[in-house]
């Protein structure tokens, strides 16, 4: 059965209004990252990919993560739009996720801003917040939106959603 989009409210975002290929947009909000009990990331300086279905995947420069913090993860993966994802490794306080962050280091042109910027699963870090708010993660485990108040689904990404 399709899925019925919830109406956006006053101040929200439908991701069955994001477009199909995906839409880079830089994004002046304040995006911050906690692992292990440290804020390892923060920046304003970020990007969201937008996608139909899909809660905003936000992307921060390298430069925004505590140095040490990342570590290039084996295993490598292709998005249709973006091209080839590289994988990190994200270690703070006594955590370690593996593979819990990716990157694009030669994007395709459409997506060329995005060039070593990093992203990181919401649900393996212990905090990410967007202007203060914290961040749910996408439903699933193969995504990685983040969930804000300013977003309404359905969200692909949970069970029954694959061909959404």
């Amino acid at each position: 059965m399709p899925p019925r989009p919830l109406p956006a409210g006053p101040g929200q975002e439908s991701v069955w209004a994001y477009p199909r290929p995906p839409r880079l947009e830089r994004t002046p909000r304040r995006v911050q990252i906690w692992l292990g009990g440290v804020l390892v990331a923060d920046t304003t300086q970020g990007f969201r990919v937008l996608e139909t279905s899909h809660p905003p995947t936000y992307y921060l420069p390298r430069a925004a993560f505590v140095p040490g913090v990342l570590s290039p993860a084996p295993g490598r993966s292709v998005c249709e739009w973006k091209g080839e994802a590289s994988y990190w490794t994200l270690r703070a306080g006594a955590r370690t996720e593996a593979a819990a962050g990716w990157s694009y280091e030669t994007p395709t042109p459409a997506f060329a801003a995005l060039a070593g910027a990093v992203a990181v699963y919401a649900g393996r870090m212990d905090e990410c917040r967007v202007d203060g708010v914290r961040a749910l993660p996408q439903p699933g485990d193969f995504y990685g939106g983040w969930i804000t108040p300013d977003v309404v689904g359905p969200f692909k990404g949970g069970p029954g959603t694959w061909g959404w």
